[in-house]
């Protein structure tokens, strides 16, 4: 069995929603961070459950690999085909099936987006929290575990997906979990799908704890002369019990980047921005509490707003810093790091990382959110420099090495891929082996996006 008997036998099945053109294939097989393209040899764009089904047991049957495709927005090259076969392209089935408003939860199809889901839902009074900052498909979110910015108050996917319905590598189609809040029966297989990339199933629908519109919203920017005040005033902040609903950082690289890409006039040096959620005299009083620890720690120039286009300006450029960054050197590529480690060694970690990455003569600006503990630096190469490359994977291998002595991980929110592999040894131990057992009970053949989180021959 082959690749192209597989692509032989869809063919009649899937007619015109099956693409073998160039285009396609390249769209697919790109990233958005530094590795190499890899097109599939081809992209089937299935409408319903069934149709992946039958997709699926086909690849299955003819030994082809198949990759589960969302929006292409993940970092660390979740979607390439990297052993070939067909590319599933999830973005026909992009659905909201249901919304539950008294239940606070919603049933969508894997490929909707998450601002396409806060459009639907700005009627109801309800907002799906997670925001990674891409607008990525809820299928793909689930699949890497994301989480992102507002994940200090409101959690990770992990927190957020209450059931799913999902396609095995024979072309079984099971559902996981329910709309009840808690249970105890069985195996948490909801879990286990939430950030496995695809490798253990395909999701083609998701059940979703909604949250309540916030009566109040009031966000807030102050800047720091160093990392570790910037860092102090977040510990102080989390342990007086602040609600805060964002808590990123941004260093003076990041802050010269953002002031160029998005028309801003920040001083070019660490900055917090923060964001709180509730009623109006519970805003204030927050936005005031943190104005003080902000003094109290070091900071300056504290200004907060309740006015919504202020607010959409700040995070508008918040999520395109890793855009503004990549603009710091035209035309380069990007190897982007993940780490997270306990709060209280946060302000080490960076400033190491800081450090290191000056020592290099890379580009490197660093960003995270700070509230999880999670940072990221954005480690700019010139294309296809190899020396340059070495120099950012051994700056990314020094900081996955100093986050697990920490007591940290090697990926925060990104996932593993291909891009974290080589990590998974040294944080999991013989519990990596462990996932890689589970993988081959679920995936005999190995065919659900192969060579991606766990190592299988």
């Amino acid at each position: 069995m082959t690749i192209a008997s597989a692509i032989q036998a869809l063919t009649p099945f899937l007619g015109d929603q099956l693409s073998l053109s160039k285009p396609d294939l390249e769209a697919h097989g790109a990233s958005e961070s530094h590795f190499a393209a890899t097109p599939p040899d081809a992209v089937a764009y299935p409408r319903d459950t069934a149709e992946v089904a039958q997709i699926v047991k086909t690849c299955s049957d003819h030994d082809c690999p198949v990759i589960p495709y969302g929006t292409g927005t993940a970092l660390e090259g979740h979607t390439l085909a990297v052993r070939g076969g067909v590319s599933i392209d999830m973005s026909q089935m992009a659905q909201v099936l249901a919304v539950n408003r008294d239940d606070m939860d919603v049933v969508v199809q894997p490929g909707l987006t998450r601002e396409a889901l806060n459009t639907e839902l700005r009627a109801t009074g309800l907002f799906f929290p997670v925001d990674p900052g891409a607008n990525a498909s809820l299928g793909g979110m689930a699949s890497t575990r994301a989480s992102g910015t507002t994940a200090v108050r409101y959690g990770t996917m992990r927190d957020n997906v209450l059931a799913l319905e999902v396609v095995l590598a024979d072309g079984r189609i099971i559902r996981t979990g329910s709309r009840a809040r808690k249970s105890s029966a069985g195996y948490d297989l909801t879990a286990l799908f939430v950030g496995a990339e695809g490798t253990l199933g395909v999701i083609t629908e998701l059940t979703l704890r909604l949250q309540g519109q916030p009566e109040a919203v009031s966000s807030a920017v102050c800047s720091f002369d160093a990392i570790s005040d910037a860092v102090n005033a977040v510990i102080a902040t989390i342990q007086m019990g602040i609600p805060m609903a964002r808590i990123e950082f941004i260093d003076g690289q990041t802050t010269r980047a953002c002031n160029a890409y998005s028309n801003a006039d920040m001083p070019e040096v660490p900055h917090l921005m923060v964001e709180f959620h509730g009623s109006d005299a519970g805003v204030a009083e927050q936005a005031t509490r943190f104005g003080e620890i902000v003094e109290e720690t070091g900071g300056t120039g504290f200004k907060w707003s309740s006015k919504s286009e202020e607010r959409t300006a700040l995070w508008d450029m918040r999520h395109k810093a890793y855009y503004a960054c990549l603009a710091l050197r035209k035309g380069a590529v990007a190897l982007v790091t993940d780490v997270c480690v306990p709060i209280s060694r946060l302000a080490e970690a960076v400033e190491a990382s800081r450090d290191d990455i000056a020592s290099s003569g890379l580009v490197g600006p660093i960003l995270g959110h700070v509230g999880d503990g999670n940072y990221h630096a954005i480690l700019l190469v010139e294309p296809d420099n190899k020396q340059e490359m070495e120099i950012a994977k051994a700056l990314s291998n020094r900081m996955v090495e100093r986050a697990l002595a920490m007591g940290g991980t090697a990926t925060g929110e990104h996932g593993v891929g291909i891009g974290k592999l080589d990590y998974m040894s040294a944080e999991h131990g013989d519990a990596w082996g462990v996932m890689g057992e589970i993988k081959q009970a679920l995936d005999v053949k190995n065919t659900l996006n192969p060579a991606k989180v766990v190592q299988i021959n």
